[in-house]
């Protein structure tokens, strides 16, 4: 019984990955034509671009047609691998184990089936070598691990990093010359040339003055005398304090400078003196005396008015008693 369901599985194994790598290298030839159709349409645009001097908008776009020449290129390699394995089918099917002239075919086949979403069949035939040589098998390959066999140009290609500034202006120069463009690079390649500064990390050079003394500093030091012991580093956020903060520092050094002896305590007392900035004693007791005579001064009005007031009050009140007795 075993032997008959080990005979139907090879049977259908076999037909499954037969049917899989047919369907496959014929989408591949048909994605390849529309690539080709859209390549040629990028590429003019960016003819287009340089002639009419935007040259930022065509070195974004370049790196579009830098990864779409890459899939392309990806396509073809797979389109070879897949016709290699479907003329092998048998092979793979009497072995128990992956062969060792297949194994970069069938390698580079599992390693781009997550990549390259417009080849479903991929996916269907990464699963059927799971089923046949096991999920560690698969899972080697999908991370790279040594000798994963994995075909070196498959794994550039459909790499998602962007691509270097001296690819890029090659590209563009390509581009430049198939559509007769007299096109000066030199700003370009310029532009591609420089080392861009990473601003998460916080600058790396210190630049002004801070940046042109450490030089001068350094050579009249020992050269036997490391740089840090000589002459201790300054941060770029105490140069920025106001002067007056290092003045009073010095004042306070020299006096923590000054050795204990009998006239130390009168000199601390002058540097004290010259320091504390409030005002003297007197003139607080005769603003503070000012400031009660004037409050006794508006108590005194204020009674003199809430007298008249009561005054006012009781002569109206008479008033209004007499007339009435006369009614």
């Amino acid at each position: 019984m075993s032997l008959l369901n080990q005979l139907f599985n090879r049977g259908v194994f076999a037909g499954k990955c037969k049917t899989c790598l047919s369907l496959a290298i014929s989408r591949i030839k048909l994605l390849q034509n529309k690539r080709d159709l859209q390549l040629k349409h990028m590429r003019k645009e960016i003819a287009q671009f340089l002639q009419t001097g935007q040259e930022p908008i065509a070195r974004i776009r370049v790196e579009h047609v830098i990864r779409e020449q890459n899939i392309w290129a990806a396509y073809e390699i797979l389109e070879l691998f897949c016709e290699f394995v479907l003329a092998r089918v048998p092979i793979i099917e009497s072995q128990k184990e992956c062969p060792v002239e297949l194994r970069e075919a069938i390698a580079s086949i599992i390693f781009a089936a997550p990549r390259c979403s417009d080849l479903p069949d991929l996916l269907q035939l990464k699963n059927l070598f799971a089923v046949k040589y096991g999920k560690e098998f698969v899972s080697a390959i999908s991370e790279l691990r040594p000798d994963s066999g994995v075909n070196r140009s498959i794994i550039e290609k459909l790499a998602v990093s962007a691509p270097p500034g001296e690819l890029k202006l090659k590209v563009m120069k390509e581009i430049a010359k198939e559509h007769g463009l007299d096109w000066d690079s030199s700003s370009t390649a310029s532009e591609f040339s420089k080392t861009h500064e990473d601003l998460l990390g916080g600058p790396k050079v210190v630049h002004g003055a801070a940046a042109s003394q450490v030089p001068s500093q350094y050579s009249s030091s020992n050269p036997s005398t490391p740089y840090g012991a000589a002459h201790p580093v300054v941060s770029v956020v105490e140069k920025q304090e106001p002067e007056c903060h290092h003045t009073l520092t010095r004042i306070s050094n020299s006096v923590s400078d000054i050795k204990p002896g009998p006239k130390n305590f009168d000199v601390k007392l002058e540097f004290a003196s010259k320091l504390d900035t409030r005002p003297p004693p007197s003139d607080v007791l005769e603003k503070a005396r000012a400031a009660i005579a004037s409050a006794e001064r508006a108590t005194a009005a204020a009674r003199v008015a809430a007298e008249l007031a009561n005054v006012n009050l009781g002569a109206m009140k008479l008033e209004g008693g007499g007339q009435a007795s006369e009614c």
